[in-house]
C-alpha cells in the first residue's frame, strides 16, 4: 500500500478534506493510505512526526496555493525534503494548484501538475472535477509505486515531465485561450450556489479557529443554523467586536444567491449579496455591493473569492 502525504497551508484546510474525500476510492481498494500533520497524536514532536512521515512517502502532494508558497515552513522545509526525495526517485512530488498564484518559475515548477495545464481547483466551474483529475494522477502515480510502468525524469529549463507520461518532453506551442462559450441551465446555477455556500461555510469556520488560536485575546463562535444559513461571531477580551450571518436568499424577491449582514440571519436586509452570474464560459458570483468595498461590480468571482470579500467585510471592525 503506498503512502500519499500532503503538504499543505492550514488556510487550506477546507480543500485538503474535499481532496481526501475523493482519494477515498483509491483508500477503500486498499491502494493508499493518506496522512496529514492533523493526525499527529496528541504530546508527539510535531517536526519529529512530520520528518518521519515525509521519510516514508511514495507520494507528496504539494498542495500549492499563495498561503502555501509564504509559508517558511511548507516552502523552506517540506518543499526541500520533498523535491530532494523525488529528485532521488524515492518519492513522487505531484504539485496540485488549488488556487491562483504564480508558481511556475518556483523549483517544484518544473513537474507536471496534477491538473490540465495547472488549472488553478477553485478556477473549475465545479471543484469535483479539479478533484477528479488529481485522482488520476495519483493512480498514474501509483503506476510508477508499484512498478507497473518505470519513471521518466525529463529535466530542462522549461518543462518536465516527472510521473505523467513516458514520452521524452517536448514543446508544442498552443495557445492558452481555449475558453468557448457554454450555456448553463438552471439546475448549473443552483448546484454552483450549493457549493459556494458549503464553500463560504467550511471558509469561515476554519478561519475563525485559526484566528483565536493565533490570538490569545480572540475567542470566536460559529453556528450553523441549517445548511442554507450560519452565524458566527468574534469576542475582543470577552467583548462583542463583529458579528455576522451568511445565509442562501431568495433570488425572486431580488435578494441575491447568498446573502450576507453585520445583523446576524436577517432575511430581510444585508450588507452585501452575491449573485451567481456567468462570463460565458464560467459560473461564479458577483458582488452587489462590490464597488463600497473595492470589488468591481463586474468582477466574477470564484467560491475562494467570494468568501475573501466576505471574510473582508467581517473583520473590518477589527481592521
Amino acid at each position: 500500500m503506498a503512502k500519499v502525504v500532503f503538504s499543505y497551508s492550514h488556510t487550506d484546510e477546507p480543500l485538503r478534506n474535499e481532496l481526501e474525500k475523493h482519494l477515498s476510492p483509491l483508500k477503500r481498494m486498499g491502494q493508499i493510505e493518506t496522512w496529514h500533520d492533523r493526525r499527529i497524536d496528541p504530546g508527539s514532536e510535531f517536526e519529529s512526526a512530520i520528518d518521519l512521515y515525509f521519510a516514508e512517502a511514495n507520494i507528496i502532494l504539494l498542495l500549492v496555493s499563495p498561503d502555501f508558497i509564504a509559508s517558511d515552513y511548507c516552502y523552506d522545509i517540506e518543499l526541500k525534503n520533498a523535491l530532494e526525495r523525488h529528485d532521488r526517485g524515492d518519492a513522487i512530488v505531484i504539485p496540485v494548484i488549488l488556487r491562483p498564484c504564480a508558481w511556475h518559475n518556483l523549483p517544484f515548477g518544473k513537474l507536471l501538475a496534477a491538473t490540465t495545464d495547472g488549472k488553478p481547483i477553485v478556477k473549475f466551474t465545479h471543484i469535483d472535477d479539479g478533484f477528479v483529475e488529481v485522482v488520476k494522477a495519483v493512480e498514474k502515480a501509483l503506476d510508477k509505486v508499484n512498478g507497473t510502468s518505470p519513471p521518466v525524469i525529463q529535466k530542462t529549463p522549461s518543462i518536465s515531465v516527472a510521473v505523467e507520461t513516458q514520452q521524452p518532453a517536448t514543446l508544442n506551442p498552443r495557445s492558452g485561450n481555449l475558453s468557448i462559450r457554454k450555456e448553463f441551465t438552471d439546475r448549473d446555477r443552483d448546484l454552483a450556489c450549493r457549493e459556494g455556500f458549503d464553500y463560504v461555510a467550511r471558509f469561515f469556520e476554519n478561519s475563525l479557529k485559526e484566528l483565536s488560536l493565533r490570538n490569545s485575546e480572540i475567542e470566536t463562535d460559529f453556528n450553523l443554523r441549517d445548511n442554507d444559513g450560519f452565524d458566527c461571531s468574534i469576542y475582543l477580551n470577552g467583548s462583542s467586536a463583529a458579528r455576522c450571518g451568511i445565509w442562501r436568499g431568495n433570488r425572486s424577491h431580488g435578494m441575491g444567491d447568498i446573502c450576507y449582514s453585520n445583523s446576524g440571519i436577517t432575511h430581510n436586509s444585508y450588507n452585501e449579496s452575491m449573485s451567481v452570474s456567468d462570463d460565458g464560459t464560467s459560473l461564479g458570483f458577483k458582488a452587489m455591493m462590490g464597488a463600497m468595498t473595492g470589488y468591481s461590480r463586474d468582477k466574477l468571482l470564484t467560491p475562494e473569492g467570494m468568501a475573501e470579500h466576505l471574510w473582508q467585510q467581517f473583520l473590518q471592525p477589527l481592521k
